[in-house]
């Protein structure tokens, strides 16, 4: 009979290996980053003209509503000008609970406006909180919204309804720009 052995085995050091992994790892997020700052472009606002105002930069969060649903009450304003052959009355699309033009909580928070309509072609909406937001006139005969801002707290209804008089009174031109800041898609 032999002598039995005892073989001492040692386990496998882990300072090494956590070591290798964590190099890994910075050499990764180097790499990373280096692509991220080759590759980065940056996203500078295009300036508007004097005469304009951009609808995400320039608006109050109240501007803003008001815009918005002047944009899409205008498919409805369409339908029913072609529906019944006439411009509807801003009470007529209160009755229909059109917004901005319907007097409830959410127009009164942003600004009270009162709208009559100018000349069956345009709608003409006066703040009774000029501090909260302008004043605004939108037209009806772009294919496009045409929609103008005004923050004076005196401001009338504009007797003529073209661009130029319009801007010529201290009115701003409401445009909207799709850039890659709002749609986070960036094509090279």
């Amino acid at each position: 009979m032999s002598t039995p052995t005892t073989q001492v085995v040692r386990p496998a050091g882990a300072g090494h290996e956590t070591l290798n992994v964590l190099l890994l790892c910075l050499l990764i997020l180097a790499i990373a980053g280096s692509v991220v700052a080759w590759r980065g472009v940056s996203h500078e606002p295009e300036p508007v003209a004097t005469n304009q105002l951009d609808a995400r930069r320039d608006l109050s969060a109240a501007e803003q509503g008001i815009y918005a649903d002047l944009r899409v009450t205008l498919d409805e304003i369409r339908l029913l000008r072609d529906e019944q052959q006439a411009v509807p009355t801003p009470q007529n699309l209160a009755d229909e609970g059109f917004a901005p033009f319907a007097q409830d909580a959410s127009s009164v928070s942003r600004g009270g406006h009162v709208w009559q309509l100018l000349a069956d072609t345009a709608y003409f909406g006066q703040s009774q909180v000029p501090a909260v937001a302008g004043s605004f006139v939108m037209l009806l005969s772009a294919d496009a919204p045409d929609i103008w801002l005004n923050r004076d707290a005196a401001v009338q209804a504009p007797a003529q309804l073209t661009a130029a008089a319009l801007s010529a009174a201290g009115w701003k031109q409401i445009v909207a720009q799709y850039d890659a800041g709002v749609t986070r898609e960036h094509r090279h």
